[in-house]
């Protein structure tokens, strides 16, 4: 994927470590507060990452990492397999991505930062031809109470199919599915409280686990998410791809 521009804004895979370090900083900006410190772990040095910055300053504005796999037999070298028994998933034939650690500055609230970087993504995805996108799309805050009508509406509508459908791992869950089976959700409430990433996946066609990981390193709770590209409504994979033009 070459570097391009759209507006205020373009996008380009890190080339330095300096690039890197950015990224590093504003995730730790984004997931654990000011203090001027890094976010890092050993998968960055195995991903791709994609950084958004403002044309005018050169200012980092977000920033994403990708982890490309062949197919499903390698995923229990992801990211996501800390968390989540994705043995199911090991038999998934087609070329895979996982997205980690998408994060917007604070600072900035222009919609248009998201567009882009999932314009970035799509490129990516037709240039590799990538059959499956996954990752942990995060809540802010390790209390479910504050998205009980966001997981409802994830249960009634939105589990992964059975035939994918990861298992319990980490040692601390909340089992959504189980638990709230008879709650009905007030969609107002529900979306208000979806982050926006995992919006975006769902409005695709995106899936997720039955259960959240409560993270209490990055003050967190993430469901496990995957979007098959086939699986893309045709009008949204239009609109998608006219965007990374």
């Amino acid at each position: 994927m070459a570097m391009f521009s759209r507006g205020r804004y373009r996008v380009r895979f890190a080339e330095t470590p300096g690039d890197i370090a950015a990224a590093q900083q504003l995730r730790f900006r984004t997931f654990r507060g000011d203090g001027g410190g890094i976010d890092a772990d050993d998968f960055d040095e195995r991903c791709i990452h994609v950084l958004v910055e403002e044309v005018k300053s050169g200012t980092l504005v977000c920033c994403y990492r990708l982890l490309p796999f062949k197919t499903g037999s390698e995923i229990g070298e992801s990211y996501s397999a800390q968390y989540y028994e994705l043995d199911a998933l090991k038999d998934y034939p087609g070329t895979m991505v996982e997205m980690g650690r998408f994060c917007i500055d604070p600072e900035w609230r222009d919609p248009d930062i998201l567009r882009i970087a999932w314009a970035a993504m799509v490129r990516f995805v037709d240039e590799h031809e990538v059959e499956m996108l996954f990752g942990c799309s995060s809540f802010h805050g390790t209390e479910a109470e504050a998205y009980m009508d966001a997981f409802a509406l994830l249960k009634d509508k939105h589990l992964a199919p059975k035939r994918w459908l990861p298992r319990v791992k980490a040692p601390k869950v909340f089992r959504f599915a189980k638990q709230l089976r008879l709650r009905k959700p007030d969609l107002k409430r529900a979306m208000k409280g979806m982050p926006p990433l995992l919006r975006t996946y769902l409005v695709m066609g995106g899936w997720v686990s039955d259960h959240a990981v409560v993270d209490d390193d990055l003050k967190t709770l993430h469901v496990f998410t995957g979007l098959e590209i086939k699986g893309i409504p045709p009008t949204r994979q239009r609109l998608l791809r006219a965007s990374a033009l």
